[in-house]
């Protein structure tokens, strides 16, 4: 391929004619047919099947689609109209007459579905080895030895090899993430509900979600960004505009926390605990403060997922063919979902108690950071390994990845290198729900510092552009001086909407503050003055869905407006105008005493 196949890349060759739409396709497809029978794929489309999407092309271009003409292909357990949907069955297949939701989207922006690719079978599966006979099974991408991942494996062979741009896979407890380490892709677990599963045949319908493999974050970015549209005929759709939200993606900011877990808890190889070691560095390069937390709740959840009730999800889809066709199911397969046959209804809610228990603290764990960053996985078995004991090792590499959906968290695992025999090392980044911007800005840091070359074309990283936005996560940093200060009676007015201390600090040298008349509380008030000195504060992050209902309790003659701290940054914090000071009653200057913790001391002092 002459070219690289990034979003970026083949938008600029297309708006500087150096390439069409359509003789990329043609080189593609060249290209396959010089490969013969891959195994990653299950269905490749004619150029006969491909024309329609080129003619939908007909006078637009990247100006006006945002997709133009960029071949992606699916995992073949979501719909494309026209072709079969096989989830890794012949048995099961049906030809469906419309695209899936999220395909739907895609196709409107411009892209070019290329086909549907292998899996394993009914996405059970994290090692890509559960394929039948007549489909072939996946070789990774980077050693044919090794295993490709899966449940996703085509996807990420597919996009990994260079045939495509993208692909789309589903994420239940790691198909999405798994294959993307290892295949140095970009794998973007969204948030549930984030992307429609409408077109989808389901997995566990309560925990899966479409995920996207790219080469870069910017690539990632822009499909999600195109694929997040609330789909209202889908039961699992959730509203969630990024924008009203406060968050957007862009430039990292210059200073966060990341928690990582107990290095005794990794449970890695060599190489995966050296990319650990080098994702670390790298996140305190660029201003994250690490702080290491036992994970022990994430680690207990993600036991659930095959030991609890849920594997029942998996057998209530296929049931029937379990039933009727017991040899159209691969063996592993059939093994894993027969124990969904038979656990009680009081199991499930057993199992439900012990999430809500274990999402209770994985809540108050991850509250101490701005995101977290853990193994991916935790080591690379070769295909020999995986057929003597496919259970066994299949668990193992689920074990940073099983409880994601499980605890509605958003995930993206991200590229850091390669090993010592040249494979690639990633990890993850995870936080609530709905930080899916948040994780991919960070992870666009660290690969600017990175230039990996993409997946295992060899072909080298092309120049990132600087951003045009900075990133924003959807909460709001307030300065507070008096009685909403860590320990002060109004400080619960904080908490209590979620908010986090994120330093204590001064103002610069210009400011004079007042005791106000009234109370209690008593309260205080900054006023900007250039005769004044530097106040102490502290520096709270609130969600800022949660600012409207702060705002309304805050009482005159106070309110919020910019206030400069001593690092040279304006923050919005609590300032009053000088014609308000004497309202209600004669302020008092306490500026001399440096801050309200100084001027109560003075107070109990007498």
């Amino acid at each position: 391929m002459r070219y690289s196949l990034t979003i970026e890349s083949l938008h600029a060759a297309y708006q500087q004619g150096e390439l069409t739409p359509a003789a990329l396709i043609d080189e593609l497809l060249a290209q396959a047919e010089s490969h013969g029978k891959e195994p990653a794929w299950i269905t490749r489309l004619t150029r006969e099947q491909l024309e329609p999407y080129l003619q939908r092309l007909e006078g637009e271009s990247p100006d006006t689609l945002p997709l133009y003409g960029i071949p992606f292909a699916m995992k073949d357990n979501i719909d494309l109209a026209g072709i079969p949907t096989t989830a890794g069955s012949p048995a099961y297949a049906y030809t469906p007459t419309e695209n899936a939701f999220v395909v739907q989207q895609l196709i409107d922006a411009g892209a070019i579905p290329m086909g549907k690719t292998n899996l394993d079978q009914f996405a059970t599966g994290l090692v890509g080895e559960r394929a039948l006979e007549v489909y072939g099974t996946p070789a990774n991408a980077f050693d044919p030895k090794l295993v490709p991942g899966g449940s996703s494996s085509g996807s990420a062979v597919v996009t990994a090899a260079g045939m495509v741009s993208f692909s789309l896979g589903t994420d239940t407890a790691g198909s999405g993430r798994v294959p993307a380490c290892f295949h140095n892709l970009y794998g973007v677990k969204p948030s549930l509900g984030l992307l429609s599963t409408r077109g989808v045949v389901p997995a566990c319908a309560t925990l899966d979600t479409i995920s996207l493999f790219t080469f870069t974050a910017d690539d990632a970015a822009k499909v999600l960004g195109i694929t997040a549209a609330y789909d209202d005929q889908c039961a699992w759709s959730r509203k969630h505009d990024f924008a009203v939200h406060g968050k957007r993606y862009g430039k990292a900011p210059a200073a966060f926390r990341f928690g990582v877990p107990l290095e005794s808890q990794w449970q890695t190889d060599a190489a995966y605990t050296k990319g650990m070691h080098q994702a670390i560095a790298e996140f305190e390069a660029i201003g994250g403060e690490k702080i290491e937390l036992d994970c022990s709740p994430l680690l207990a959840a993600a036991r659930l997922l095959y030991e609890g009730p849920w594997v029942a999800e998996r057998y209530h889809v296929i049931r029937e063919l379990m039933q009727s066709h017991p040899d159209a199911i691969h063996p592993v397969t059939f093994e894993i979902t027969q124990g969904g046959a038979t656990p009680l209804a009081v199991d499930a809610f057993d199992a439900r108690y012990k999430l809500a228990e274990f999402k209770r603290q994985a809540d108050a764990l991850i509250a101490n950071v701005d995101i977290m960053l853990s193994p991916t996985t935790v080591t690379h078995p070769s295909k020999a390994e995986v057929a003597a004991d496919p259970i066994g090792v299949n668990s193992r590499l689920g074990t940073w990845t099983n409880f994601m959906n499980l605890l509605d968290y958003s995930a993206l695992a991200v590229p850091v290198g390669f090993s010592e025999r040249d494979l690639p090392v990633g990890v993850t980044l995870f936080g609530p729900v709905f930080a899916d911007l948040t994780l991919l800005s960070l992870a666009r840091a660290i690969e600017a510092r990175l230039m990996l070359p993409l997946g295992a074309t060899g072909v080298a990283h092309p120049a990132l552009s600087e951003p045009l936005t900075n990133a924003q996560d959807g909460t709001m940093e307030l300065v507070v001086c008096g009685a909403h200060l860590q320990g002060l009676p109004l400080n619960h007015q904080l908490t209590e909407r979620g908010g986090v201390l994120v330093s204590t600090t001064q103002s610069t040298p210009r400011y004079k503050l007042f005791a106000l008349a009234g109370g209690p509380p008593k309260r205080p008030a900054m006023l900007r003055d250039d005769n004044g000195q530097a106040i102490e504060v502290e520096v709270w992050r609130l969600p800022i869905e949660t600012i409207g209902s702060f705002l309304a309790g805050i009482p005159a003659p106070l309110g919020l407006g910019q206030v400069e701290l001593a690092d040279g940054s304006w923050k919005c914090g609590f300032i009053c105008t000088a014609g308000a000071l004497n309202e209600g009653g004669e302020a008092e200057d306490i500026t001399e005493f440096g801050g309200w913790r100084g001027w109560l001391k003075k107070l109990a002092a007498e």
